[in-house]
C-alpha cells in the first residue's frame, strides 16, 4: 500500500512539517537569499515539491518572495517566532535586570546567550548610556545573532561546561578559522584553554574574534547546577586601550557577581 507523504513508521511523525522545517532551515547568515533550485539541493527534494513546500511557507508569511529576482528570504512570522522564543525564555526574564544594571556599572556593553550546536546565539544585549557601542555596530551584533562557540568568551563558557562527550562532538564539527589575531585555531590549545574556565570560573577572550575586541564571560547556572547561559562584558580597545589583565582585573567581580544573581534568580544555590 502506498504511503501518503506524512506517513512514516511513527504515526506522531509529520514528514511535511520536517521538509518544511529543513527548507526554513536552510536559510542563514551566509545564505539569506535563496531561489527553488538551491532549496531543491539544500533539502534533496525535486523542485515541483520544493516550490510546494516554498509556495505554502511564502502564503503564511513564513518566506517572502523578492518580485524581480524570484528568489526567497526568511518572512515576518519567522522573525516573530523567533523574538517569541527569545523572550519566552526563563533565563531572560531572569537576567534582563542584572544585565541592564552591570551595563550601566561598568559603562559597557552585556550580553548573554546560549549555545546552539557549535555557535552560540546572543539572547539578550544591554548598552549602558555611557557606552559608545561602536564595535557591536561593526560587528552587526544584535538579539538572535550567532558566531562561532570556539572564538568567544560566552561560547567558551559554555563549552567549557559541556559533558566530555559531547565537547568531544562538538569540536569535531567546529571548523578552526582565524577570526582574530589571537584565535585559537588548534584544538588542543582550545581544549586546555576550556580545562582552564571550568576552573576559574571565567572565559577572556583577547582579540579572538575580532581586531581591538576584547571580553570576559562567566556561567549562569540553572536549579540543577548546569550552565544554561553564559554573559559577557566587552570592551574595545578604541573605548579603552589596556591590557587583558587589566580588563579583566577591573570587570571581573562585577560580572561574576551579575552571573550569581542570575543564577540564584533561577534557583541556583
Amino acid at each position: 500500500m502506498a504511503l501518503d507523504e506524512d506517513s512514516t513508521t511513527s504515526s506522531s511523525f509529520s514528514q511535511s512539517l520536517e521538509r518544511g522545517l529543513a527548507i526554513l532551515s536552510s536559510f542563514n547568515e551566509t545564505t539569506p537569499v535563496l531561489g527553488v533550485a538551491d532549496l531543491s539541493r539544500a533539502v534533496a527534494l525535486n523542485k515541483s515539491t520544493t516550490y510546494r513546500y516554498v509556495a505554502t511557507l511564502a502564503r503564511l508569511g513564513y518566506l517572502q518572495q523578492d518580485p524581480e529576482t524570484k528568489k526567497y528570504s526568511l518572512g515576518p512570522r519567522v522573525v516573530d517566532l523567533g523574538f517569541a522564543a527569545i523572550n519566552a525564555l526563563e533565563v531572560n526574564r531572569a537576567a534582563a535586570p542584572y544585565l541592564q544594571a552591570l551595563a550601566d556599572e561598568t559603562g559597557y556593553t552585556v550580553s548573554m546567550a546560549v549555545l546552539d550546536g557549535t555557535d552560540i546565539i546572543y539572547v539578550e544585549r544591554r548598552r549602558s548610556c555611557r557606552s559608545s557601542g561602536g564595535f557591536a555596530m561593526a560587528l552587526n551584533l544584535h538579539v538572535g545573532s550567532r558566531l562561532p562557540a570556539y572564538c568567544t568568551s560566552m561560547g567558551k563558557v559554555l563549552l567549557a561546561h559541556q559533558e566530555p562527550a559531547v565537547l568531544r562532538g562538538l569540536l569535531d564539527r567546529t571548523d578552526f578559522a582565524r577570526r582574530g589575531s589571537k584565535t585559537l585555531t588548534n584544538r588542543e590549545q582550545l581544549t586546555a584553554a576550556l580545562a582552564r574556565i571550568r576552573q576559574s570560573g571565567v572565559a577572556v577572550n583577547d582579540e579572538e574574534l575580532a581586531a581591538g575586541l576584547r571580553s570576559v564571560a562567566a556561567p549562569v547556572r540553572d536549579r540543577t547546577g548546569r550552565v544554561v547561559a553564559a554573559i559577557n562584558i566587552a570592551v574595545h580597545l578604541t573605548v579603552w586601550s589596556t591590557t587583558a589583565d587589566a580588563v579583566v582585573g577591573r570587570l571581573e567581580r562585577p560580572l561574576r557577581h551579575s552571573a550569581a544573581e542570575i543564577s540564584n534568580r533561577l534557583g541556583y544555590r
